[in-house]
């Protein structure tokens, strides 16, 4: 499957501020593949008409089992507010035994910077994992 282009289904304003976060979820098998890769569509459907949302794109690898969201929003409480809603909340709910590990990383930047490119989203989510594994933290999703 290919990445789900940056949809902007909120115009950002201009020089404001908006949070972004990118996760990164592995599979423990390729079995779940399919079950997560419908799941994740209801998600993005979600997310493309949340209040707040600023943009989204979705990049999975469903040969590898890699599954990477990244999104901006109008600020912390918006994307909580969408974590915390259905279908996203039960989605993850229900996901979260398929899932080997799962990175999160959050940081901000200027709306007129937006889109976020994947090449930084991935950089950043490398670099929460290294900083995960040092502080001893467990990415492990079950934990």
């Amino acid at each position: 499957m290919p990445t789900l282009p940056w949809a902007t289904p909120n115009p950002a304003p201009s020089h404001t501020r908006s949070y972004v976060m990118a996760s990164r979820f592995t599979l423990r098998s390729r079995r779940d593949v399919p079950r997560f890769l419908l799941n994740s569509l209801k998600a993005w459907r979600q997310v493309r008409s949340a209040p707040g949302v600023f943009g989204a794109s979705l990049d999975a690898h469903p040969v590898s089992g890699v599954f990477l969201t990244l999104s901006a929003w109008e600020d912390r409480d918006a994307l909580y507010e969408f974590a915390g809603t259905e279908p996203h909340r039960s989605v993850m709910e229900t996901l979260r035994p398929t899932m080997r590990t799962a990175t999160f990383t959050f940081w901000e930047v200027a709306t007129d910077e937006l889109p976020i490119s994947w090449k930084d989203a991935r950089r950043r989510l490398d670099e929460q994992a290294a900083a995960d594994t040092v502080r001893g933290r467990a990415t492990a999703a079950d934990n």
